[in-house]
């Protein structure tokens, strides 16, 4: 499909007459970063490969640029790679995941452009969700002391939740029904329905004037799964690894006079 769409004719053919570019199209020659991921299940992450390779590449063509093709192309494919989609998924070009198969999307979500959705720890973005170009949602933390000390947890965005431009969702949050994440806003917690969050870290600051309803997410009362290390050669769970610096650690002096 991609030596078609890019080259204009047959992978046997292209092979023949531009081997390089041909061999250049083949998920075989490639290594994602996901395949150096101990938390990769890489029975799973192969069968998946070749159609994260053909998303990729396709957006890069005037067939993936071109929203009217692009899209449902996507569509299709996500129904092959994620664990779940709903109907009438609508996702923009340059979406990169981690992996791929732990993405669950129920039905009328949009992802905008250039975002970058790190399942390996599992997303869920519900019925309506919106995310907005440039976003950044996360499901793993790494240790502050040691790198190779990475904690998996899911992040859930809710029902109709929208996280705007440019803001990030960092791993274990969720993002209540309704919910709103603002732009260049850091969430490293919890919204809850209706919630408007704002900041550097983000706080909810605000709440829409909705009727009374019954939230389907609520992170209030939303059931959580436990973290899950990647490497076991670290414990579980994380020991506190920070302190409050103090006032010597500052090397800061007093004023004199």
């Amino acid at each position: 499909m991609l030596a078609e769409a890019m080259y204009g004719r047959s992978y046997a053919q292209l092979l023949s007459d531009a081997p390089l570019a041909a061999l250049n199209l083949d998920a075989g020659n490639v290594t994602f970063e996901a395949e150096y991921y101990m938390a990769t299940d890489q029975e799973r992450f192969a069968q998946v490969k070749p159609l994260l390779w053909l998303w990729k590449n396709l957006d890069l063509t005037p067939l993936g640029q071109n929203p009217v093709l692009g899209i449902p192309v996507r569509r299709a494919l996500a129904q092959h790679i994620f664990r779940r989609v709903g109907r009438n998924f609508k996702c923009w070009q340059n979406v990169e995941f981690s992996v791929g198969y732990n993405m669950e999307v129920g039905d009328d979500v949009v992802v905008h452009r250039h975002v970058l959705l790190d399942d390996i720890g599992g997303i869920e973005l519900h019925d309506g969700a919106s995310v907005s170009d440039y976003v950044n949602i996360y499901s793993h933390t790494h240790s502050v002391l040691d790198g190779p000390d990475v904690t998996l947890r899911r992040t859930v965005i809710g029902r109709g939740a929208r996280i705007t431009y440019h803001s990030t969702v960092l791993a274990g949050s969720v993002v209540s029904d309704d919910a709103m994440l603002a732009t260049h806003a850091l969430l490293r917690g919890d919204i809850p329905p209706h919630g408007i969050a704002m900041g550097l870290p983000a706080r909810t600051t605000r709440l829409k004037l909705r009727p009374p309803t019954e939230p389907h997410v609520d992170a209030r009362t939303w059931p959580r799964e436990g973290a899950r290390k990647a490497n076991p050669d670290f414990p579980d769970p994380t020991p506190n690894q920070t302190r409050t610096p103090a006032q010597d650690d500052l090397n800061v002096r007093e004023p004199v006079g």
